[in-house]
């Protein structure tokens, strides 16, 4: 997909406030059973075709309105991540405006998950 450069500028400038971690780092936590919340901040219709195993589902559109619901301890682990890695990137910039202090983006997002064969479901 190619991205507009509007786009690609507001991207860039958030991931200078950003931490990022990799897939690979994401799937070791899962793993481990580290305790974190792993968050798919796609649309609705992307995450019914598949998500990555052990995810939760806020959209991005509703992110901001229901994360307090879900995740109220603002220290908690929190993983999010997109198609790609850049709205999950903007949903990480706005969770540490409203106070969540230990927010990452994973890098290459779903795409890359898939790829790397990391386990996905439809459930």
């Amino acid at each position: 997909m190619q991205h507009a450069r509007g786009f690609l500028k507001i991207v860039d400038d958030v991931k200078t406030r950003i931490r990022e971690i990799s897939v690979e780092e994401t799937r070791q936590k899962l793993e481990s059973g580290a305790p974190f919340y792993f968050v798919d901040v796609r649309e609705d219709h992307e995450w019914s075709q598949g998500h990555a195993q052990g995810a939760i589902h806020l959209g991005r559109g509703i992110l901001e309105r229901d994360i307090e619901g879900k995740v109220a301890d603002r220290q908690a682990e929190i993983v999010l991540y997109c198609g790609g890695g850049y709205r999950s990137a903007l949903a990480a910039d706005n969770l540490q405006l409203m106070g969540y202090r230990n927010v990452f983006s994973m890098a290459g997002g779903f795409k890359e998950w898939f790829a790397k064969g990391n386990p996905v479901t439809c459930e």
